[in-house]
């Protein structure tokens, strides 16, 4: 009986010793899976604000390429309306040039009208002058 009571209270040491190593090995063990789910906690938060800012910047990005698409619509609309104005301008200025052209072949006839008007009567006066002199 004495022997069987020496081995089994050496049987519950070792089981107790056991239990105290499967203890400490748990506690370690939760310990460092704490650590990891704080360094994974950690780490998705990074990630969110990482997505976040991400999405912000996206956001942001969409607002700007809409501003500039109404910007680079505005100015197509303008340059549409600029060359709308020149053909316009242009067609004036043609139509003043035929103006000028004709105004310039009217010049050019009365001025040759006038020179050969002017002739007629240098002429008609070297005669009246001629006769006054004979007079």
């Amino acid at each position: 009986v004495a022997m069987e009571t020496v081995s089994l209270e050496h049987q519950i040491q070792s089981v107790q010793r056991h239990i105290a190593f499967l203890k400490k090995e748990q506690m370690e063990l939760l310990h460092d899976l704490h650590l990891e789910i704080l360094r994974l906690q950690k780490h998705c938060s990074e990630l969110t604000h990482d997505l976040e800012i991400k999405e912000l910047e996206a956001r942001q990005q969409d607002v700007l390429d809409r501003e500039l698409e109404e910007k680079c619509r505005a100015m197509e609309a303008q340059l549409q309306e600029k060359e709308k104005d020149n053909l316009e301008l242009r067609k004036e200025l043609r139509h003043k040039e035929t103006l000028v052209a004709a105004l310039r072949s009217s010049l050019r006839n009365k001025e040759r009208r006038f020179l050969e008007e002017l002739k007629r009567r240098s002429h008609r006066v070297t005669i009246l002058d001629t006769e006054l002199q004979k007079q």
